[in-house]
């Protein structure tokens, strides 16, 4: 069991008000972030923040305060408006006050699962402090927010304010596709983001494609030889109903006999020969299988054929960016 230590600056946790998202816009008016969302990953002690803002430089003075704060924040990564925070489940202390080289004026204090809900707790001075207390309060996917006191509901100025955000509970789900189509017709990549776009299960959020270069000097292939990955952000009870979507989707779309899917659920990125491997030799579907046990990656497809290299070649790239797309050893 990680230890986890207890942030000295949250005060005693004295609750004063608890506001509904529609509160929040009511109180301080529309504002800017679009999404919200959280994963946690109880085994590994992590969890995953995913914010999208109408304005990129939001999101871009967020995340360079948030990652000098230091607190549950491990590393950031930013797409234009968006961006993604992989943190440390528990509460940390931070480098807050204005802004300065060894502090931030915002911070990300702490993630806890409570339940089937995830409580991120946060802290923002003047400017930031209207980000914590009405922006990410009133975003799609918040439940409510809690504020400690009456002053951490007046943000601005050079007041700090504090929240605690509650969202729905998620974990992350990746699945890697592969040799759906044949030289004369069909295309992966094609046929998994359509499958993307027909998936609306409640409880089932849609992260991302990622297409996934694999070796093309593989003899037995179509012509690029490239597998796909579907990234999801999945309430607990709903991955079995994603799942068999996912296959019979791809398997009633599929124009070859040889379909492999290959399926991992959780935040750690599993590490493995096989990134290189997948790239750069010729690989048999019994080695892949048994590397795929190793790593408690399992396939749900019915062909348990050649398809299943590439699956897993896929899946060990989902959440690894644009080299993903690469040959290897490319970088941009």
């Amino acid at each position: 069991m990680t230890d986890y230590f207890v942030n000295e600056y949250f005060g005693d946790n004295t609750v004063t008000s608890v506001l509904k998202p529609e509160e929040v816009r009511e109180r301080f008016s529309p504002l800017f972030c679009r999404k919200f969302l959280v994963m946690a990953d109880e085994d590994s002690g992590r969890a995953e923040i995913i914010e999208e803002c109408r304005h990129r430089g939001a999101i871009e003075w967020d995340v360079m305060n948030r990652n000098r704060a230091g607190g549950a924040v491990e590393s950031i990564a930013v797409d234009g408006a968006s961006m993604t925070i992989s943190a440390k489940l528990g509460r940390y202390p931070v480098h807050f006050g204005a802004v300065g080289d060894e502090i931030g004026g915002q911070a990300l204090e702490g993630v806890e699962i409570n339940g089937d809900e995830i409580a991120t707790h946060w802290a923002g001075i003047a400017g930031a402090g209207v980000g914590v207390a009405a922006c990410l309060p009133q975003a799609p996917g918040v439940i409510r927010t809690e504020y400690p006191s009456e002053a951490d509901m007046t943000p601005g100025g050079a007041k700090i304010s504090r929240t605690t955000i509650y969202t729905p509970k998620y974990e992350k789900v990746s699945i890697g596709i592969d040799d759906t189509d044949t030289k004369e017709t069909g295309a992966t990549w094609v046929l998994a983001s359509k499958c993307a776009d027909a998936c609306d299960i409640e409880g089932v959020e849609y992260l991302n494609m990622r297409l996934i270069q694999l070796n093309p000097k593989v003899p037995n292939k179509t012509t690029n030889c490239v597998g796909s990955a579907l990234n999801f952000a999945v309430r607990p009870g709903k991955i079995e109903e994603l799942l068999e979507f996912v296959r019979d989707f791809i398997e009633k779309g599929a124009v070859s006999k040889d379909t492999g899917i290959a399926v991992h659920t959780g935040l750690i990125q599993p590490e493995s020969p096989y990134l290189e491997k997948i790239k750069t030799e010729v690989l048999t579907i019994d080695e892949c299988e048994a590397e795929a046990k190793r790593l408690g990656i399992r396939y749900i497809d019915t062909a348990a054929s050649k398809g299943r290299i590439g699956a897993l070649g896929a899946v060990l790239w989902a959440n690894r960016g644009i080299e993903a797309a690469g040959l290897h050893g490319e970088h941009l």
